[in-house]
């Protein structure tokens, strides 16, 4: 897929500290948030319902009378979010950090290499065997040219949900609990959606025109994608262990464990590209010719890979 590389307007590792919560707020897709509740459906207009009892019976006059018990729970679920977001920025009980750049790099085969101050990191994809609906068979390699590219990797954590999800659970209070937990998962993606926003427009630049609302943005009709780390498109949790010297995760307050999850768990890592064709996809599974392959490229033996790749054997 040929194109013409953007050069990034700034190169290299950057750290946000304490990025203000009222940045990241808007940013929240509250469609995952209810689906974290078992909540499937639409409840457009939510956030427009005020206190008042007419705002509420005017917005649940939109649904059919057999939902509209679901949707009274779904709005009364959001009231409650609203007010522990405003607890969170009025107490100062998060700091959402990111780390993130913009690095150069180049694409061999279906091998993604990234330069940056500790060498050359290379990351091993894996190629769909099954083509998608346009006949093509992806790789996110196939989104970085074989020479003179950028690459970009990212990190955002929510810190200090944990200290403040078990105050909760000392009264055994299980709802605020989880609704603070939910609610953490949800800045940590919005934080992600937020970052990947300002580098596209500011940081690396390569849609610096772009116009979209939030809305917008959250149906991903910008251009470039940022596959997360254990996403259908990088399956591999293991390849956490290699974005760790370029991202420094610690210097955020991001631990990794013996099996590639993050510590807090209300914490997101991947990558950016450029690419105007790229696209999200789903690897799916793999045979073992393949994996024999990926094997050989991650320096690892089959049976070590296993168990970070079992979903797609």
């Amino acid at each position: 897929m040929p194109y013409t590389p953007i050069k990034p307007n700034t190169l290299g590792l950057i750290k946000l500290i304490d990025i203000d919560i009222r940045e990241i707020v808007p940013f929240i897709d509250w469609v995952f948030f209810f689906m974290a509740w078992r909540m499937s459906g639409k409840y457009d207009g939510i956030e427009t319902v005020h206190d008042c009892l007419s705002c509420k019976m005017s917005w649940l006059q939109q649904f059919p009378e057999a939902d509209r018990p679901k949707a009274e729970e779904a709005l009364n679920l959001y009231k409650d979010a609203q007010e522990m977001l405003r607890i969170m920025l009025e107490d100062k009980i998060v700091r959402i950090n990111a780390s993130f750049g913009v690095f150069e790099g180049y694409a061999q085969d279906d091998d993604i290499f990234i330069k940056n101050n500790n060498g050359l990191i290379t990351i091993p994809t894996l190629r769909q065997q099954h083509a998608a609906t346009d006949g093509f068979c992806y790789s996110l390699a196939d989104f970085v040219a074989p020479e003179n590219d950028f690459v970009g990797v990212f990190a955002t954590t929510i810190q200090g949900v944990e200290e403040f999800a078990e105050s909760f659970e000392k009264d055994d209070d299980v709802y605020h609990s989880i609704l603070a937990k939910t609610l953490s998962d949800r800045l940590a993606e919005a934080a992600a959606e937020w970052l990947h926003y300002k580098v596209r427009r500011e940081y690396w630049g390569y849609a610096a025109d772009e116009n979209f609302t939030v809305k917008e943005m959250l149906k991903t009709q910008y251009s470039g994608i940022r596959p997360a780390v254990g996403y259908p498109s990088l399956p591999d949790q293991s390849i956490i262990f290699e974005l760790e010297p370029i991202l420094k995760f610690n210097e955020i307050g991001i631990k990794l464990t013996e099996n590639g999850a993050m510590f807090p768990n209300a914490s997101v890592c991947g990558l950016y590209f450029a690419h105007p064709k790229s696209k999200y996809f789903m690897i799916g599974k793999i045979d073992e010719n393949q994996f024999a392959d990926y094997a050989r490229r991650r320096a690892k033996t089959t049976d070590i890979l296993r168990k970070w790749m079992a979903a797609n054997l």
